[in-house]
């Protein structure tokens, strides 16, 4: 790989974590236009449906082995509950603790579950020992999602 294919990817890594703190953003409002959050859960993937089918046609890709749909696991298809859930916790949690709050917090949440999957090269990941190196890494990402959660924040009063 070169290093501009490199830096591409990191790039675009970037600017996908970018763009969570606006879908949450947005998504918060709507939900309290929708009236609860879980209609803007269901809009939001609604709209990933919308956006996503026209891509889907125009790049001409082959529709799925139905042979893998019926033989692949149970857990091969949770990632859609992953999103429900995050997307509804984004929509409560995110205009009580703030954009940076909420994106601190479940950042330190990735990063722990992250370092889980890699050590134990769960859903065939490659292994990736947890080394004192990785730990001491996490813990300073960590302490720095603390320092922008809890330096001079105060609760928002109920």
């Amino acid at each position: 790989m070169t290093v501009l294919h490199w830096v591409g990817l990191l790039a675009l890594a970037v600017f996908a974590g970018a763009v969570v703190p606006f879908q949450s953003a947005i998504n918060a409002n709507l939900g309290r236009g929708l009236g609860h959050p879980l209609w803007a859960t269901l809009a939001s993937l609604l709209v990933s449906i919308i956006v996503l089918l026209p891509v889907i046609v125009a790049l001409r890709l082959p529709l799925p082995s139905l042979a893998f749909i019926n033989k692949s696991p149970l857990w091969m298809w949770a990632g859609g509950a992953f999103g429900v859930c995050f997307i509804s916790l984004a929509l409560m949690l995110l205009p009580k603790l703030g954009a940076s709050g909420f994106i601190a917090l479940a950042m330190a949440g990735q990063i722990l579950a992250s370092l889980l999957l890699d050590h134990f090269g769960l859903f065939g990941l490659a292994e990736r020992q947890l080394t004192t190196s990785r730990v001491l890494g996490a813990l300073l990402l960590i302490g720095g999602v603390a320092l922008i959660q809890f330096s001079g924040a105060q609760p928002p009063g109920d």
